[in-house]
């Protein structure tokens, strides 16, 4: 492990000072100069260039199907020229990233840093406690002013990253948008329009308009091709994404980054609750009754962002309204549906401090300062903006001081050229500045249908020390496998609900209980 405070190290920064004090060698006035220990590098805390004299840097990153090479990207390359930072990217297809990430670690042939890393808190934890990645929290003070800013604004950020220990080892994306969090509820509002149905606002109201939906023929065409309402399929361990479509309907919030109620200071884990059961009735009606699509649990992404695409489906879910940009003007987003007990909630919602552990800097980085200034620039609506456009006029136009795509920039293939955000992961900040390719007006009105029923604050899921973290995990991977596929058969009929006893009993010898108890003392280490 790199020690920055040895003698050696303060002698170069007192002679460096001097020397620097007689000579600025046409280093920036305004800028606070800082030697950056046993390397020497003078790295400068505000201002650009970071360093004087270039310094090069392996990161290793995730690169998705998307993408082009990051060295053809515009942010990377005038992003050098500003910095002095010359970046070498060791690229990581997203098809076996995981294996390579781990190998880097076994095998301690770490890079410098890791960037769109996806590390979890297990990771971080795990990797930080070996001395494979270093402690940020006190260079955050010093060299990453626009993290500190966001994490003094937002506080719950600093509480998500933050082991139990006091570290800081990842940064995660920070996303202060909240349409950029929140998938929307669209209905098809030509549909509602020509069967002279309003929006609906009650689960009633919905089951009501889904069979209207089915049995009127909306589109006009004659046939009972319509889908009423569909949903992503989702991926194991992830859980079901219809119910937390649904769950806040009932009552049911996910606090934590888990199926959990805050009531009062206690965590509920709630899966085995009598709301929940309630919700499970609710759609294995809808699904009985051909109102959700046959297809839920089985159908592809593509299939999924097809079917938004078709105009053939009445009720879906998304973030933004890409994949219907075609069809925009058929849907309309609507506020979360009241439920039978008065509840009306938008549990469903990614925390500030989202894609947790997208940036690291490992041990053997003998520059951690500059490199911890280098990932600061992305949390600054300037750097966010390149990061995410590219050069303006050449790749995008303002307007009303909002960066827009060109078009020719602005397709499914050319943008993610330019850009490490397609694909997700990066490090760096979304804020209603820079989102305007997921946050166009038609998106931010539904998200205003949202707001007032989204909680105050979302919790992220807790940093668990490492032992506490495999508790967890090996208490999650059974308790969370069986409620998918239990909750599965519930919907679509395959399991009774005279089972629900005998369902609440397995999750209870499943331990359930426990991991609640271990929930609650992250929550109570957070508020203090």
């Amino acid at each position: 492990m790199r020690k920055p405070w040895r003698r050696s190290a303060i002698w170069t920064m007192l002679v460096l000072g001097l020397v620097l004090s007689g000579c600025n060698s046409g280093a920036p006035t305004n800028n606070e100069a800082n030697p950056e220990g046993e390397s020497g590098t003078v790295v400068n805390k505000t201002g650009y260039p970071i360093v004087q004299e270039p310094i090069k840097l392996k990161i290793f990153s995730r690169i998705a199907p998307v993408n082009g090479p990051f060295k053809d990207m515009p942010v990377f390359q005038d992003y050098e020229k500003m910095s002095n930072v010359q970046v070498e990217f060791i690229e990581a297809p997203t098809d076996g990233f995981q294996e390579k990430k781990n190998l880097l670690f076994a095998s301690n042939e770490l890079p410098d840093a890791l960037f769109r890393s996806g590390l979890t808190p297990l990771e971080t934890i795990r990797y930080g406690t070996a001395g494979q990645l270093i402690p940020l929290e006190k260079l955050i003070d010093d060299y990453a002013p626009n993290f500190k800013k966001l994490m003094d604004q937002y506080p719950e950020i600093r509480s998500a990253i933050t082991t139990p220990e006091g570290h800081i080892y990842a940064l995660p994306a920070v996303v202060t948008l909240d349409a950029a969090r929140t998938d929307k509820k669209w209905i098809n509002q030509a549909w509602l329009k020509k069967l002279n149905l309003q929006e609906p606002q009650t689960t009633d109201d919905l089951y009501n308009v889904l069979v209207a939906f089915r049995d009127r023929d909306p589109n006009g065409n004659g046939q009972k091709d319509e889908i009423p309402m569909t949903a992503r399929a989702g991926q194991p361990g992830l859980g079901l994404p219809i119910v937390n479509m649904m769950s806040g309907s009932f009552g049911l919030d996910q606090q934590l980054g888990y199926n959990i109620n805050l009531v009062d200071g206690k965590v509920e884990i709630w899966m085995g609750s009598e709301r929940n059961k309630e919700m499970l009735m609710y759609l294995n009606k809808l699904y009985a009754e051909k109102l959700l699509d046959p297809a839920l649990f089985s159908h592809k992404e593509a299939e999924y962002l097809a079917k938004q695409a078709s105009g053939k489906t009445g009720f879906f879910f998304d973030q933004t309204n890409n994949p219907f940009l075609k069809i925009a003007d058929q849907y309309t987003g609507i506020a979360p549906l009241e439920g039978p007990h008065g509840d009306r909630l938008q549990s469903q919602g990614a925390p500030i401090a989202r894609d947790f552990g997208a940036f690291a800097i490992t041990s053997v980085n003998k520059h951690p300062e500059a490199t911890l200034r280098w990932i600061d620039y992305f949390y600054s609506e300037e750097g966010s903006t390149l990061l995410r456009f590219g050069r303006e006029g050449e790749h995008y136009e303002l307007k009303d001081g909002i960066p827009y795509y060109k078009e020719e920039y602005s397709t499914a293939e050319t943008q993610p050229k330019i850009t490490p955000y397609a694909g997700g992961g990066a490090p760096h900040l979304i804020s209603d500045k820079v989102a305007s390719y997921i946050n166009p007006p038609q998106v931010q009105e539904a998200q205003e249908k949202l707001d007032p029923y989204m909680p105050k604050v979302r919790y992220a899921a807790p940093m668990f020390d490492e032992q506490t973290a495999q508790q967890v995990n090996i208490l999650r991977t059974d308790i969370d496998k069986y409620y998918e596929e239990q909750s599965t058969k519930f919907i679509a009929g395959t399991l009774s609900f005279d089972k629900w006893d005998e369902f609440r009993s397995t999750l209870q010898k499943m331990r359930i209980d426990e991991l609640e108890k271990l929930y609650q003392e992250a929550y109570d280490k957070m508020q203090k």
